[in-house]
């Protein structure tokens, strides 16, 4: 279903926090002040790998206004962070392995006196030779990083005999595909608040995507205990997987501990350039083979990924890489071999897609390819090696069965850019074509010729499966809590975060259609170690599916304490009333008022000491075999595109771009629509703008007028968006989140459009002009960007 206006009746409301941001009222957490606060500051190394040989601060601590100088001796308990497992120096000691590791921070009265202070402390280096190449970092006689060496993990996803195949193969394609490191740029740079309570307690309110592992990090580091810190974590001014990890808050409670005071910190966009995790960038090489038919036969991958100078979450994004690597497709051989090796690049980490967005583009191109050797129609090439719903998963798992591949794929058919597509490859510009084909051809000639004869236009397609949850083997437990409160508000509690995906909104909705309550009857808490249970990382497409799974666990109880009470208030049996508007109503008369308010049920239930409300706790769907990070969840899309591409300049416009998305149940269709749209646009950076070049290991750009970001003028004019949301019957599992799914499928899309226009293969994300203008012979046709 096209998601507009005219669908989803009632489900269409403002967001319940979108006028506050729109205005500016909201308060974010790095926002925040405090009475008598202090300024954190930190010193991070100029040097890509050194060791540090001694570090003084005496001038820095002796400055006026300056409250507080640590180094690593004055961490008071594990030295080490990491959201996997603990690997990364909160303040290094003896070695430092990128531009940007943590040596030394301050606490001062202003932040002139702290940054003053920072350039007082003086740190003798010895450098070390830098590991500035993933392809180099496992040689022999390069310099290891760690103990361990320079290999952070290997991956291997094998069935069939993918080599022997090739020789049975009527077409084979083989190319390598480079991806960039692309920034999170969300408008909030990290940073926050830490404040030292009277009782020995500390409060830390700072933007992050999981609080609670927050609070168990922080516990370790500060040699506390878990429940002595409270975590607040919402609201974040965006995240995309950037504030999965720790940040800043290390720092800033150690000197807020050490102080006795408030300390605030918040680093530039410079700081968080050089400090904050990036997209892993990827080399992928692949070989591809079909028989004469165009059945894939053979399909080998070598993925190589840059994690950067410590783990974070590395193993993890390639694990899922690799997992991706064969798209939504059959193929019998399959060989895909992946390496993540620690360099002195920064930190690469999560980012929305989770290693989905690089394989993919790698995998789609490779269909396009194939299509041109076989002379096929690349939908078609599609159709014909589409899993069937009852297929195992890529790693051979047992997976929930959908028939959401299929209807994606026959979905994008009815998309006003398939004929455009059609004409483009079918009509005019290749000589043959007839009836609507014909029409759209001349159209769109019609167009190129009024841009000028340099301007060309194309269309592309992709198809993405993506899973979603942790996977197998990776705890993913979660869990909710509702109650009815003393001033009789149905109130919600969980543990996620609210930083710009809709969750408010989506869960408004969700509990207006668990209980017909009106907006004014609910009460939401999120984000607050101290207020709401476990639920988890608000990551990997999950909060959705989670929220829904819970509130149908949530319903029968409470809403049976609910009526239990009302009824003996209103004299009328319990099967006789139900939750609607505003309190407790007789069935059938749910527009009329109720015959107990909820304010009445809560002022009952508590003067007999009985307070309504219900919690629960469980786990993430997960396949019952398969290797660790197989996914359970899949959901399937497809993008389609127009870009328009200026073959004197170079330059790629994306002028319209349509997304299928086969979901489920779309819960918040303003939200759904936000997900997918932004999701398209942070896409579009990755595949034509965004690329964190490093020079021996050194960030070259560090703002934004040279790290470009999509505008609005950069936009497609036009975004569709169709919600395929029936789901199988039997499927118990409801709405997929579609956080990340909108971001992944596009880049190929874009790059089969452009070799539409112009002729063009592209093998290096992002596309540069200069690539496009080098690559194109005037006399001879076109050869690849490589």
């Amino acid at each position: 279903m096209l998601l507009n206006r005219e669908t989803h009746a009632g489900k269409w409301i403002i967001r319940p926090d979108g006028e506050d941001k729109v205005t500016g009222k909201l308060q974010y957490l790095t926002d925040m002040t405090a009475p008598g606060m202090l300024y954190g500051k930190v010193l991070r190394s100029r040097h890509a790998h050194a060791w540090i040989l001694s570090i003084d601060a005496s001038k820095a601590r002796q400055t006026p206004g300056v409250r507080a100088v640590i180094t690593a001796e004055d961490v008071p308990g594990l030295n080490l962070f990491g959201i996997a497992f603990p690997h990364q120096p909160v303040l290094c000691q003896d070695r430092v392995r990128y531009v940007g590791d943590a040596v030394a921070a301050v606490a001062a009265d202003t932040k002139d006196i702290a940054e003053y202070a920072l350039s007082l402390i003086e740190v003798v280096y010895e450098p070390l030779p830098v590991v500035d190449n993933p392809e180099t970092a496992l040689d022999e006689g390069t310099v290891l990083l760690h103990p361990e060496g320079n290999l952070l993990h290997r991956t291997s996803l094998q069935h069939g005999e993918a080599e022997l195949a090739f020789a049975a193969c009527a077409h084979i394609v083989e190319e390598t595909y480079y991806t960039p490191r692309q920034m999170h740029t969300y408008m909030e740079t990290e940073g926050g608040l830490f404040i030292p309570e009277k009782d020995g307690r500390l409060t830390v309110y700072s933007p992050t995507q999981h609080g609670y592992k927050d609070r168990m990090q922080l516990a370790r580091i500060l040699a506390m205990e878990e429940e002595r810190i409270r975590v607040v974590s919402s609201p974040i001014g965006g995240s995309f997987g950037g504030k999965d990890e720790l940040n800043l808050q290390p720092f800033g409670a150690i000197l807020a501990l050490r102080t006795g005071l408030p300390v605030h910190m918040h680093n530039s966009r410079a700081e968080s350039v050089i400090a904050g995790i990036k997209r892993h960038p990827m080399r992928i090489r692949m070989k591809t083979g079909t028989d004469a038919d165009g059945r894939l036969v053979a399909h080998q991958v070598s993925i190589l990924a840059d994690t950067g100078a410590y783990a974070t979450l590395g193993c993890e994004v390639l694990n899922f890489a690799t997992e991706h690597a064969i798209g939504p497709y059959r193929i019998p051989h399959v060989d895909v071999q992946g390496t993540s090796v620690y360099t002195n690049n920064g930190v690469s980490g999560e980012f929305r897609g989770f290693g989905g967005n690089q394989v993919i583009f790698a995998v789609e191109s490779q269909i396009e390819r194939l299509a041109e050797k076989l002379g096929m129609d690349a939908w078609e090439l599609r159709r014909l090696n589409l899993r069937a719903p009852d297929d195992p998963g890529p790693m051979g798992q047992q997976i929930v069965p959908t028939e959401g591949a299929a209807q994606v794929w026959s979905k994008v058919q009815e998309s006003p850019l398939w004929a455009k597509r059609g004409a483009a490859g079918a009509g005019a510009r290749a000589g043959a074509g007839a009836g609507a084909a014909a029409d759209a051809a001349d159209a769109a000639d019609a167009a190129d010729a009024a841009a000028g004869p340099w301007i060309r236009r194309g269309v592309g397609a992709s198809m993405v499966m993506h899973g979603a949850g942790l996977g197998l083997g990776i705890p993913d437990h979660s869990g909710g809590r509702l109650e009815l409160t003393p001033e009789g508000k149905l109130q919600a509690s969980f543990g996620f975060e609210e930083f710009g995906q809709g969750l408010y909104a989506a869960l408004t909705l969700m509990l207006q259609d668990c209980f017909g309550c009106a907006k004014d009857d609910i009460s939401i808490v999120i984000g607050d170690t101290d207020r709401v249970p476990s639920s988890g990382s608000s990551t990997a497409s999950r909060a959705t599916t989670m929220m829904w799974r819970a509130l149908q666990r949530l319903k029968p109880p409470l809403m049976q304490a609910l009526l239990t009470q009302a009824a003996a208030l209103a004299g009328v049996a319990a099967d006789e009333l139900t939750t609607g508007a505003g309190g407790i109503h007789r069935k059938g008369d749910e527009a009329g008022g109720p015959v107990v308010t909820y304010a009445q049920v809560a002022a009952a239930a508590e003067a007999a000491a009985t307070p309504i409300a219900v919690q629960t706790a469980f786990d993430y769907p997960t396949t019952p075999e398969g290797q660790v990070g197989a996914h359970y969840l899949y959901t399937y899309a497809a993008a389609v595109v127009e870009v328009e591409v200026n073959m004197l300049t170079g330059r790629v416009k994306v002028i319209a771009t349509d997304h299928v998305i086969a979901a489920g149940p779309v819960i918040n269709p303003m939200g759904f629509l936000g997900q997918i749209e932004g999701g398209s646009v942070m896409a579009l950076g990755f595949t034509l703008t965004e690329d964190a070049v490093m020079q021996e290991s050194a960030y070259v750009r560090h703002n934004l007028d040279t790290y470009l970001i999509p505008t609005f003028r950069d936009s497609p004019h036009t975004i569709r968006v169709d919600a395929i949301e029936e789901l199988p019957e039997g499927d118990t599992f409801g709405p997929r989140g579609v956080g990340e799914i909108g971001s992944v499928g596009l880049a190929p899309a874009i790059t089969a459009a452009v070799r539409q226009a112009a002729g063009i293969w592209v093998n290096r994300l992002p596309i540069s002009p200069e690539q496009i203008v080098q690559s194109i012979d005037w006399l001879e046709g076109v050869e690849a960007i490589d």
